[in-house]
């Protein structure tokens, strides 16, 4: 077995086998990874805010689902991938706050909802499937993706392990 490469909140990082990597403490951030099913190069992203042109502070292009996956895809490009062998998983993007049964707040979209669906967007427009996804709910997630076979493992705190 070879190393676990951690990627940090508003971070991002490349692993081939024997490597796996992981990112800890999804909340309503989004843990994005894209795959070479050709090389078996992938890239992890976890991603806190959907669009970088919201914000004035926005140097941290890892923060960011437009400036992430952009970076991702030149960076894998630049190590040998082709964009026609990348598909992606995603997890995450949780409403970690909300509370009560008042049925009138669920119209506010939560900051989980928009990175889910600034990621899923993004990867639409860029033509990389999403072929499996454990997005959405309320509760904190653990992702550890394995490249030699593809499998992201899901830990959540009492919640079953699930691999998609």
């Amino acid at each position: 077995m070879g190393k676990i490469i951690k990627v940090g909140m508003a971070d991002m990082n490349i692993c081939s086998p024997p490597d796996i990597i992981t990112t800890l403490g999804l909340g309503s951030c989004v843990g994005l990874v894209l795959y070479d099913v050709r090389t078996k190069l992938c890239g992890l992203m976890h991603i806190m805010l959907p669009d970088s042109t919201k914000i004035k502070n926005n140097s941290n292009r890892a923060k960011f689902a437009d400036t992430a996956i952009s970076d991702m895809l030149e960076i894998m490009k630049k190590n040998g991938s082709n964009i026609e062998d990348i598909i992606a998983k995603i997890a995450g993007g949780a409403r970690m706050f909300e509370y009560g049964a008042d049925k009138k707040s669920r119209g506010i979209i939560s900051i989980g909802d928009e990175n889910i669906n600034a990621v899923i967007e993004i990867l639409k427009c860029k033509n990389i499937q999403i072929i499996s996804k454990d997005i959405g709910k309320n509760y904190g997630r653990t992702i550890i993706f394995d490249p030699s076979n593809g499998n992201m493992t899901i830990r959540a705190v009492g919640k079953t392990e699930k691999i998609i």
